[in-house]
């Protein structure tokens, strides 16, 4: 339940679950060299045109949330912009093309070939059919509750009105919680404010995003996770050349200071 930039990028802001547009050209077409050559390779047939298209579902702060212009904000839209350079660091000119949707439609979105990537705080589960990269932050599927509420314990979940977002493992988590009622809910924020409003007894949610909602919204976290979890990029199953691409460069940049200095920022360390 993940970004600061040398270099400029285009990045498109999309409403829904939209297809590629495949007349989109980079801002420069690279010289034909032996670097270009290497770097068509690791893009397959999904990166086009020098765009890597993205899916994403931005109401999951501190990883990714409109701010008040309506612009995308968050640890994953930095991370992916700082992996961008390393990308681009063998001369090639490759952008972002960040697709606003559903969480629950992301995954479908990928194997339907309509976005390269989904970056929107996944954590593993191996009954999805797409490709993992390797961890890039660590979390957990944690318990958030009203202050005045009576549940204290995991074991205090049972029997309980829950609620989960749409399609992530927190919602296996809660259909796991023995006789509970279970809510999945698309949108993470209107979920949070039925939880205020004590439509559901708690919610199940990653640890940093229930930090953010307790430190700014008031609510309180059980101590126990319900679930650890790290958060991966995710691509379509057989893309490997990619991932294997997006995993180098997700080690390397691992090791860096700006990395560390986004974990700071976002208040993921």
């Amino acid at each position: 339940m993940k970004k600061l930039g040398l270099m400029l990028l285009a990045m498109l802001v999309l409403a829904g679950c939209a297809s590629k547009p495949a007349q989109t050209t980079p801002t420069t077409t690279p010289t034909e060299t032996p670097a270009e050559t290497e770097t068509a390779a690791w893009s397959d047939t999904l990166v086009q045109d020098g765009i890597i298209s993205i899916g994403v579902s931005p109401d999951y702060p501190p990883y990714e949330a409109l701010d008040t212009s309506n612009q995308m904000v968050g640890f994953d839209i930095d991370f992916m912009n700082l992996l961008l350079q390393y990308i681009n660091e063998d001369g090639s000119d490759y952008k972002i093309e960040w697709v606003q949707m559903d969480f629950s439609t992301i995954i479908s979105a990928i194997q339907m070939e309509q976005v390269d990537l989904g970056v929107s705080g996944f954590t593993y589960d191996k009954d999805r059919d797409v490709l993992f990269s390797t961890p890039y932050t660590e979390s957990a599927a944690v318990v958030v509750v009203n202050p005045d509420s009576d549940i204290k314990t995991l074991d205090d979940l049972k029997g309980k009105v829950l609620a989960a977002q749409l399609g992530s493992t927190g919602e296996v988590a809660a259909k796991n919680v023995e006789n509970a009622e279970v809510n999945s809910i698309n949108n993470v924020n209107i979920m949070m404010e039925s939880l205020k409003n004590n439509a559901y007894d708690a919610v199940i949610i990653d640890k940093p995003v229930a930090e953010n909602f307790v430190k700014n919204a008031g609510f309180v976290m059980l101590e126990e996770p319900i679930q650890d979890d790290d958060t991966y990029i995710i691509a379509k199953t057989g893309n490997t050349a990619l991932m294997d691409k997006i995993n180098s460069v997700i080690e390397e940049v691992k090791q860096t200071n700006a990395y560390k200095e986004l974990l700071t920022k976002w208040e993921l360390d």
